[in-house]
C-alpha cells in the first residue's frame, strides 16, 4: 500500500482518498487544540500560505491521545481553528496515530521515517512529516520543531520567485 492508496475522512465527514493530494509536497499533523504547541497553527498557517501556489499542502490531523488534548468534537475543532488562528488548510476528523487502531496513513509515516532512537510511535502532539510529491515519506519532525524551522526545509524544496 502506498500513500494514495488510504482513505481519510474530512473534518465535515466526507470520505476521500489521499490520492487527491497527489503531486503535492504535504506536511501531515497531528494536532490538537489544547496543547502547549497549539500555537503552531498560526505557523503551519503561515507556511501553507507562503507555499500553497507552490503544490504544498498541510493537513491536520486532531488526536486525543496525548493528556486527552483534543476532546472537542469535528465541528468545535473547526471552528476553534477557523476562528482561533484563521486555518484554511484541510483538517480531518480525529484520529489515533498509536496503538493497534492507529490510522493506517499515520501507521505508514511512522514506518516511513522513526522518531528518536528508532521508535515509531508518536511522542506528543505537533509530530510532523514531511512527504514528497511522489508519495515518499522525506522527513519527520518533533513537535518541538517549529513551522518557521520546517520553512527552511520548504524553501530548498519549494523556492519562491526571486527567492523571497
Amino acid at each position: 500500500m502506498n500513500i494514495y492508496d488510504i482513505e481519510v475522512t474530512t473534518i465535515d465527514g466526507r470520505l476521500q482518498k489521499m490520492e487527491e493530494y497527489r503531486g503535492r509536497t504535504l506536511l501531515v499533523v497531528n494536532v490538537a487544540s489544547s496543547c502547549g504547541f497549539t500555537p503552531q497553527y498560526e505557523g503551519l498557517q503561515a507556511l501553507y500560505e507562503r507555499y500553497q501556489g507552490k503544490g504544498f499542502t498541510v493537513l491536520g490531523f486532531p488526536c486525543n491521545q496525548f493528556g486527552g488534548q483534543e476532546p472537542a468534537v469535528e465541528a468545535e475543532i473547526s471552528r476553534f481553528c477557523s476562528l482561533t488562528y484563521n486555518v484554511t488548510f484541510p483538517l480531518f476528523s480525529k484520529i489515533k496515530v498509536n496503538g493497534d487502531d492507529s490510522h493506517p496513513l499515520f501507521k505508514l509515516l511512522k514506518s516511513a521515517k522513526k522518531g528518536l532512537l528508532g521508535s515509531e510511535a508518536i511522542k506528543w502532539n505537533f509530530t510532523k512529516f514531511l512527504v514528497g510529491p511522489d508519495g515518499t515519506v522525506l522527513k519527520r519532525y518533533a513537535p518541538t520543531d517549529t513551522p518557521q524551522r520546517i520553512d527552511t526545509d520548504l524553501a530548498s524544496l519549494l523556492p519562491l520567485p526571486g527567492g523571497a
